[in-house]
């Protein structure tokens, strides 16, 4: 068993706050085929469940459609003008969520809080990826599911126009980045059994390829 630890301290170093994308944001809908694979991240939820970096709220229909009458459902977004289009979508779809201002580097929950956590186009964004997957790792329960869908580094030419387009994207897309390792940082976690990892045929270049995938925190994982 894992010593328990208090969450990390929340850092005030590099405010998220990227108002003008919040603003346009849902203005720019998900190729169809991106946004059906949301469909996968909440398939058969149930329990204490956590949405790292909810945005303006995308994932929170899908999660009405298909919620359980156990579900309890959490959210965090670092940024204050995604946070409050957030709260308005889940107000318009009913859906009962505690929506916290948090990074996921510094997640506010004790050791062993959830049983689902997902990840819905996020590492990509995350100022510190590893720190991020760590705590991950820490507030799931011991058979908890990691749910992800994220855009990765792509190889050849396209790998090549990605770090090329990288600095630009970084600016007009809030942070995101085009050529990060997600998947080969997911499944290097020792803590964390592959349970399913697809590549699919989503998106649009320059962040594109898409992976979805689902890890389980191993019950005999050393975490910390």
């Amino acid at each position: 068993m894992s010593e328990q630890r208090s969450p990390p301290a929340a850092t005030t170093a590099d405010e998220i706050s990227h108002p003008v994308f919040a603003a346009i944001y849902d203005l720019c809908p998900e190729p169809e085929a991106l946004e059906a694979q949301r469909g996968y991240l909440v398939r058969d939820l149930s329990g204490r469940v956590l949405e790292l970096g909810c945005g303006t709220g995308d994932m929170f229909p899908f999660v009405v459609d298909g919620a359980s009458d156990d579900l309890e459902y959490h959210a965090i977004e670092p940024d204050p003008h995604m946070r409050r289009r957030a709260a308005e979508a889940a107000r318009e779809t009913g859906l009962a969520v505690d929506l916290r201002d948090a990074r996921a580097e510094s997640l506010p929950y004790p050791d062993d809080s959830f049983d689902v956590v997902l990840a819905g186009v996020v590492f990509c964004t995350v100022q510190d990826p590893d720190a991020a997957l760590e705590e991950v790792v820490r507030v799931l329960k011991p058979g908890g599911e990691f749910r992800f869908l994220e855009h990765v580094g792509a190889d050849g030419w396209r790998g090549r126009g990605q770090e090329l387009l990288d600095p630009i994207w970084q600016r007009a897309a809030g942070g995101c980045h085009l050529t990060r390792d997600t998947v080969g940082r997911f499944v290097g976690h020792e803590a964390l059994a592959v349970e399913e990892i697809e590549s699919l045929e989503a998106g649009v270049f320059p962040a594109t390829p898409i992976v979805r995938g689902t890890l389980r925190r191993r019950n005999d994982g050393v975490v910390g």
